[in-house]
């Protein structure tokens, strides 16, 4: 019942939407309602049929309620004055019915969009994902590639046509990724793990920002990401080992360090796992240096998180004791 109604809405909704957001962004360009990836298109459409259903109720309340004032002003003497009335089963059905199946097809259309949108979903495509490590820092963005063993700050630079699966942490403070044309937003957090998996459909550089306020230097934490065709991808990644300094330890604490409007640049090594010690990094530790937990996980704290004993915890994927 509910899929057959949405259909028949469906249409004139997102008519009613579209021509209301072109009459009221005439003349602008909002990232969100041009979108350059399959994941963008999805919430645009989302945004727009949502707003369309809503319409159909505010539309023709503020219609009626300017009716109103002109049909029952005191100078027409035409209208009915009726000041005993009091009830109407009538405008009681039409009230309460109307937005009770708004609710319930907007209740339907959220509960598939938000399993289909899920961030943590992989992208159905015939090309493996490009996966992409993201740290939040103070306030920067740095981007490893665990895959090609090299990493960016401010600058993201993947294949078109191709998925890329983010996972995302925070160094510090908490903060929001959030690339507008290529689609959903999620939260990258101290001591945690989350994922989104986006795609670009089209070559060409879109705006990357941090979407939650995290202090003095967040208006800076922006970033590039550009998107380009597999060539162009492999010979960056090409030219990114060959000519760009490796991401030491130090060097990574020195990013660690709070910084303002951060220039893009690149590292042409980057020891394997970087980020997963970076999460790791709060977790509470016994005498020694090892992660409290269970005997199966029991890891020793690499170097990258502690400089002081960079020549006894060399920078490797933890190993069990």
């Amino acid at each position: 019942m509910f899929a057959s109604l949405l259909h028949r809405i469906h249409r004139p909704a997102l008519r009613l939407a579209a021509v209301g957001s072109a009459l009221l962004l005439q003349g602008c360009r909002l990232a969100l309602f041009d979108p350059k990836g399959d994941i963008g298109n999805q919430e645009r459409h989302l945004i727009l049929l949502s707003t369309g259903l809503m319409l159909l109720v505010v539309i023709p309340v503020i219609a009626l309620t300017l009716y109103f004032f002109w049909r029952y002003r005191a100078t027409n003497t035409e209208a009915t004055y009726a000041p005993e009335w009091s009830h109407s089963t009538t405008i009681e059905v039409v009230v309460w019915t109307i937005p009770c199946v708004i609710v319930a097809v907007l209740a339907v259309l959220i509960w598939r969009s938000t399993h289909a949108l899920d961030p943590y979903k992989a992208l159905a495509s015939d090309r493996p994902p490009v996966k992409v490590e993201v740290v939040a820092l103070n306030w920067k963005w740095l981007f490893i590639y665990p895959d090609y063993g090299i990493a960016t700050v401010n600058e993201l630079v993947i294949p078109a046509h191709t998925p890329i699966e983010f996972h995302l942490t925070a160094d510090s403070l908490m903060n929001s990724f959030f690339i507008p044309r290529l689609g959903s937003q999620v939260y990258a957090m101290a001591g945690m793990e989350t994922r989104l998996h986006l795609i670009a459909d089209e070559v060409g550089t879109y705006a990357g920002r941090s979407s939650a306020y995290s202090g003095a230097g967040f208006s800076g934490m922006r970033f590039d990401t550009i998107a380009v065709n597999d060539a162009d991808f492999a010979d960056w990644i090409k030219r990114t080992r060959t000519s760009s300094p490796a991401l030491t330890a130090d060097g990574y604490h020195a990013l660690t360090a709070p910084s303002e409007h951060e220039p893009a640049r690149k590292f042409g090594k980057v020891e394997p796992g970087l980020f997963e010690h970076v999460v790791d990094q709060y977790m509470p530790k016994a005498a020694g240096g090892e992660i409290c937990g269970p005997s199966d996980t029991v890891a020793r704290i690499p170097s990258v998180l502690d400089p002081q004993h960079a020549e006894t915890l060399p920078l490797t994927s933890p190993a069990k004791d």
